[in-house]
């Protein structure tokens, strides 16, 4: 139930804290704009609202809008206080020391980690993790190596990309670079994994119904359509439930290395800080 409140508490704060602002102030500065009780509202207090780049029509609205708020705030502060038991009150203040004192708590520890962290996790690091922990790094989806080429099929010298596509050595990837404004579309980066829906969103004649039939490991596939002609070549595939490749999950796996590291550090500059309360006298235990 604790929990549910303080969520809900969270969730309300951004209301709570503009209340706060809306509240004014009880002791008589500068010019009086509006009361409620014996609450004031200041010119001050809305001074900064207005900007330069306002016309006078807009500011008089939002400085309307602002006093309304802040009357109707205190005005259900006022009510809340007549209508809810003291015991309710307490347990609701209880409540919004607790959320001050972790919103303070929280900020230090950012600032602590910010400066202390070391964010760097290499990859011999991030490699030992995915070998210890590699039944958690599953496929969710059918990963590729594939490259391909969309054409027309008019273009010039078509059997000669056909035979360099295929064959795909050093000397055919530059003479595929040095065409390739002829292509309509191209993805001849067969050395890294893919997504099977980022390639069928890139061959139309390819659906999420015929892409097992048809992408699976393949020298050379050719498909047609109205829209033209599709060179594919499928260097390798994974399914659904395989082992991701370390190469496909190394940013992920570096994240939660980086996220243990931190939650560590911040475990450490706790202990730390009771520690130094406790030497410096100033967290004591009684019996």
């Amino acid at each position: 139930m604790l929990n549910t409140l303080k969520y809900l508490l969270v969730a309300l704060m951004p209301v709570l804290l503009v209340s706060c602002d809306l509240l004014g102030s009880k002791a008589p500065v500068g010019v009086r704009v509006a009361r409620v009780g014996d609450h004031y509202l200041y010119k001050e207090d809305i001074a900064k609202l207005v900007t330069s780049d306002m016309n006078a029509d807009d500011s008089t609205t939002l400085v309307n809008s602002y006093i309304n708020r802040w009357a109707t705030q205190r005005l259900l502060m006022n009510n809340a206080k007549r209508n809810i038991t003291l015991d309710e009150q307490d347990r609701l203040n209880r409540l919004v020391d607790q959320y001050k004192l972790d919103l303070y708590a929280q900020a230090y520890k950012d600032a602590l980690v910010a400066r202390n962290l070391d964010s760097t996790i290499t990859d011999a690091e991030a490699s030992l993790f995915y070998d210890e922990n590699k039944e958690n790094f599953k496929l969710n989806e059918s990963l590729l190596k594939f490259r391909f080429l969309e054409m027309s099929d008019t273009d010039y010298k078509i059997d000669e990309i056909k035979k360099r596509f295929t064959r795909f050595d050093n000397k055919d990837k530059r003479y595929l670079d040095s065409v390739s404004v002829q292509f309509k579309a191209q993805y001849l980066n067969d050395s890294t994994w893919i997504s099977l829906d980022k390639v069928i969103a890139k061959i139309p004649p390819v659906t999420i119904d015929n892409s097992e039939r048809l992408l699976n490991k393949t020298d050379f596939l050719q498909l047609r359509d109205s829209l033209g002609l599709y060179l594919i070549a499928v260097k390798d595939r994974l399914n659904r439930n395989d082992d991701a490749p370390l190469s496909y999950v190394l940013p992920t796996v570096k994240q939660i290395l980086l996220n243990r590291r931190k939650l560590e550090l911040i475990k450490q500059l706790e202990k730390d800080i009771t520690k130094d309360a406790i030497k410096n006298k100033q967290f004591e235990l009684y019996n």
